[in-house]
């Protein structure tokens, strides 16, 4: 994922969410990303379901028509 930073970063930003300290994953995410450990690997993927959930046109009336 080094090429593209942006998914990185989304996925950082989800893992820090979803993992928020020792009791979720005994690894920060730069580690995670090293080994490659399945709590880096869910963030990635849903990193990429969001990107794919943000760019449908749409999946994205329907989030504000549910109201």
């Amino acid at each position: 994922m080094q090429h593209d930073l942006q998914l990185r970063a989304a996925a950082r930003e989800i893992y820090d969410a979803c993992y928020p300290g020792d009791e979720w994953s005994p690894l920060a995410f730069d580690e995670a990303e090293r080994f490659g450990t399945v709590h880096y690997r869910q963030a990635v993927g849903a990193a990429q379901r969001a990107r794919r959930a943000l760019a449908s046109r749409h999946i994205q009336p329907e989030l504000f028509d549910r109201g």
